[in-house]
């Protein structure tokens, strides 16, 4: 099974289903994913142990408190209730709802819990030393309020670790937004996959480090879900990047031009085109307009510089055929010639990674843009960008996973929703949310950077002629951004991003060692 599939609620629902078509007890599933969570904890505590004797200081195992809703993952908690219980460890079971209403199998899992189960209130938070919330799981459709919202405020309050099964109480797991209110865990233990909402914000901060468990799911059944939305990852990707041959060419390699704008706009487009050089790009050609060729020239070293006095200028620029991506946005300019200008961009060969002014200067009238895009091109939005060109997609209703899919089909290519949990969408349905991005990136410059990655991947080639997808550039690019970031550490400002890129290449692909 792919690590990286994300599955939604009701595809989740599905894949259970197919597994208990296929011989296994619904009550076994349960079993294992209860049995899961105690494990888990039980490593947990025995680690802090480990570690007080090693400093030779006193230890005592936490009390636990596992709060069970009335459902599923409620079932769920009294396996891991009864569990750690067998292990010799303090519980303590709180039911929000009544034992006598449930059924199923979380009726069978409390049946089977020895020990008592209490009302699941605030003043059962009290002696706690770690809480299991097992209250709602992916299931929940509705926002938690009333009594049930007093008590996850009140777990939220207490200074002890929360452990969430399968996800923290509150978040929606198709979307992660709070319904109401929410817990906050340190550790979160999903099964099968992780969902949207354990890598969409605000639910990642909610769930703190997410783990997966096997709960004896075949792969079968993930595969008839026809899984089209991935976690992205250097995994879901790499196969597809080219390294050069021993016999490459700079032009093998791949070309990118960049369109720079006025005398006082000239640096973002410099930062995309030194991203694009820095991610393997043979050959960058910044292509600048005659005013302010000299202050390129004063900053640019391997990029190509070219004089570009109109529109007429840029058509034959990009008439080269060898060109694999255009930049066009960053710095641009919203004057009156960029309609024109990115019409040139679109009618030639190569992908065009449309950003910033690109985005804007089609506010008024987007159907102009989205006429002429194709499937390979990608735009790379983020929130105001996205706004002015899908006003009526809102990420507040639709979740950001949701409005980017729907933006991707209506204009018909690959769009990245950026933020920190950037999506890639492509037309055709497939998507990827994107989980390494630290918040240092939001600085100045760091996305016109980010567009300069995506056009050099775009354009890499093999030794076969092939290409790395568009949309693969994509996810490459998004994702190399993020983990540029990781390397830099805190501090660093959007000049420092391409300079982190080969030792970046040597850690993560083992390459340019001795």
């Amino acid at each position: 099974m792919n690590p990286f599939y994300l599955l939604t609620s009701e595809q989740t629902r599905q894949v259970e289903s197919a597994t208990i078509e296929a011989g296994a007890a619904s009550a076994q599933l349960m079993e294992r994913a209860g049995a899961s969570v105690a494990h888990l904890i039980s490593q947990i505590i025995a680690q802090q142990s480990e570690q007080a004797q090693k400093a030779n200081t006193p230890f005592t195992a936490p009390p636990i408190l596992v709060l069970c809703g009335p459902g599923n993952n409620g079932g769920d908690g009294f396996v891991a209730a009864r569990k750690l219980a067998e292990a010799g460890l303090a519980v303590t079971v709180g039911l929000f709802g009544n034992k006598d209403g449930l059924t199923g199998d979380a009726k069978l899992m409390a049946d089977l819990y020895a020990g008592d189960i209490h009302p699941a209130s605030p003043a059962l938070l009290q002696g706690a030393g770690l809480i299991v919330d097992a209250l709602f799981g992916t299931g929940l459709s509705r926002p938690i309020e009333g009594e049930l919202a007093t008590l996850v405020e009140a777990v939220n309050r207490l200074p002890v670790p929360v452990f969430a099964v399968d996800i923290p109480s509150g978040i929606h797991a198709d979307n992660g937004r709070v319904m109401g209110v929410a817990v906050r865990a340190n550790r979160t233990l999903t099964f099968i996959t992780r969902k949207p909402g354990h890598v969409l914000f605000p639910g990642r901060a909610f769930c703190g480090g997410t783990e997966i468990a096997a709960i004896g799911v075949p792969d079968a059944a993930i595969a008839a879900v026809k899984p089209n939305l991935l976690m992205n990852d250097f995994q879901v990707w790499s196969h597809a990047w080219p390294r050069p041959h021993l016999l490459t060419h700079k032009y093998d390699r791949g070309a990118v031009a960049v369109l720079s704008g006025g005398v006082a706009n000239t640096g973002a487009a410099r930062l995309a085109a030194r991203g694009a050089l820095r991610i393997g790009a043979g050959v960058v050609k910044l292509l600048s307009p005659p005013a302010t060729l000299m202050v390129n020239a004063m900053h640019t070293t391997s990029e190509i510089l070219r004089s570009v006095a109109d529109v007429a200028g840029l058509k034959e620029e990009l008439s080269d055929t060898r060109l694999g991506a255009i930049v066009a946005g960053p710095g641009l300019g919203l004057g009156a010639e960029l309609p024109e200008k990115i019409g040139a961009v679109l009618k030639s060969n190569a992908i065009a990674v449309l950003d910033a002014d690109a985005l804007t200067g089609f506010a008024d009238n987007p159907a102009d843009l989205f006429s002429q895009l194709r499937p390979t091109d990608i735009l790379t939005p983020h929130a105001g960008e996205f706004a002015r060109l899908f006003p009526d997609l809102n990420p507040e209703s639709l979740g950001r996973l949701e409005a980017a899919r729907q933006a991707a089909k209506r204009a018909g290519c690959i769009i990245v929703y950026k933020g920190g949990d950037s999506v890639i969408a492509a037309p055709d349905g497939r998507a990827a949310i994107n989980g390494n991005a630290p918040p240092d990136l939001a600085t100045a410059g760091s996305g016109d950077v980010l567009a300069g990655f995506i056009a050099g991947l775009a354009c890499l080639r093999h030794a076969d002629g092939r290409t790395m997808s568009a949309f693969e550039a994509a996810l490459g690019g998004v994702w190399l951004h993020g983990a540029a970031g990781h390397a830099l550490g805190p501090g660093f400002i959007a000049d420092d991003i391409p300079n982190a890129v080969p030792v970046l290449f040597r850690k993560i692909f083992g390459v340019g060692e001795a």
